[in-house]
C-alpha cells in the first residue's frame, strides 16, 4: 500500500512528496528542498523510515519544484526523470530564480523521460503518468487507480488551478485537460497539490470556480 509524506519547502512554499510502500522503496516527487535545514529534514525522514529512493520524478520543472533535485541526485544516486517537454524549464532554472530574487545553481539535464501512459514503479507499487499541460509545456500528474491517489503538481489546487501566464502556459489547454482527464476520475480521488492543502476530485467538480 502506498504511503505519502508531504513536505512544504523553499520560499515559494512548494509541496514535495515522498511516496513509499511496504518494501521501503520510494519515489521522491518534485524535490523542492532549498535550504540546508530542508534538505536535512527530507534526509532524516528517509533515514528514519529506512527508505530506499529509487525514482526522482517531477510533475513539472518550474524552478521551485526542482530546487532539491541536485541534492537528491547526488545523495541517493537516482536518475532525474521528467516529461521531455519540460527540459527547457530545467535549462532556465537560474534565470527563473533570478526573476523571483531567489539564487539558483544550474541543474544538469534530466537522465530519463516519461510520457502519457507510462508507469512509475517503486517496490510493489506504481503511479500512472497522465499528461496535463497548460500550466507548463509538459506538465503531468501521477495517478494510482487502486488507492485513488493523484499527485497533481500545479495543475489543480484546492479551489483553484495552476497559473497560465508563464511561458508555455494556456488557460484553455489547462482547463481542458483538467475537465477531460482529471474530473473524469472517481470523485473520492484524493488530490495532493503542488502548493497548499489536499482536495478531492468530487469537491473540485462541485466547487472550483475555474471549472464550472
Amino acid at each position: 500500500m502506498i504511503q505519502i509524506k508531504k513536505f512544504t519547502f523553499n520560499p515559494v512554499q512548494e509541496n514535495t512528496f515522498v511516496v513509499y510502500d511496504e518494501t521501503k522503496e520510494c519515489a521522491i516527487i518534485d524535490a523542492g528542498c532549498y535550504f540546508d535545514y530542508e534538505r536535512e529534514e527530507l534526509d532524516r525522514f528517509i533515514e528514519d523510515k529506512q527508505l530506499k529512493p529509487v525514482r526522482l520524478i517531477n510533475t513539472h520543472c518550474h524552478f521551485d519544484h526542482i530546487m532539491g533535485v541536485t541534492h537528491c541526485r547526488i545523495k541517493y544516486k537516482v536518475p532525474f526523470e521528467i516529461h521531455p517537454d519540460e527540459e527547457i524549464l530545467v535549462g532556465h532554472a537560474v534565470d527563473s530564480g533570478d526573476r523571483f530574487g531567489i539564487p539558483m545553481e544550474p541543474i544538469d539535464a534530466p537522465d530519463a523521460y516519461f510520457r502519457e501512459g507510462d508507469r512509475i514503479t517503486f517496490g510493489n507499487s506504481y503511479l500512472e503518468v497522465i499528461e496535463s499541460p497548460g500550466h507548463s509545456p509538459g506538465g503531468v500528474v501521477f495517478y494510482n487507480p487502486e488507492q485513488k491517489i493523484l499527485i497533481a503538481g500545479d495543475v489543480l489546487f484546492y479551489g483553484s488551478i495552476g497559473r497560465t501566464d508563464l511561458p508555455g502556459g494556456s488557460f484553455e489547454q489547462l482547463t481542458g485537460n483538467i475537465k477531460t482527464k482529471l474530473l473524469t476520475l472517481p470523485e473520492e480521488t484524493v488530490v495532493y497539490c503542488g502548493h497548499g492543502p489536499e482536495t478531492t476530485i468530487g469537491f473540485e467538480k462541485k466547487n472550483n470556480p475555474f471549472l464550472t
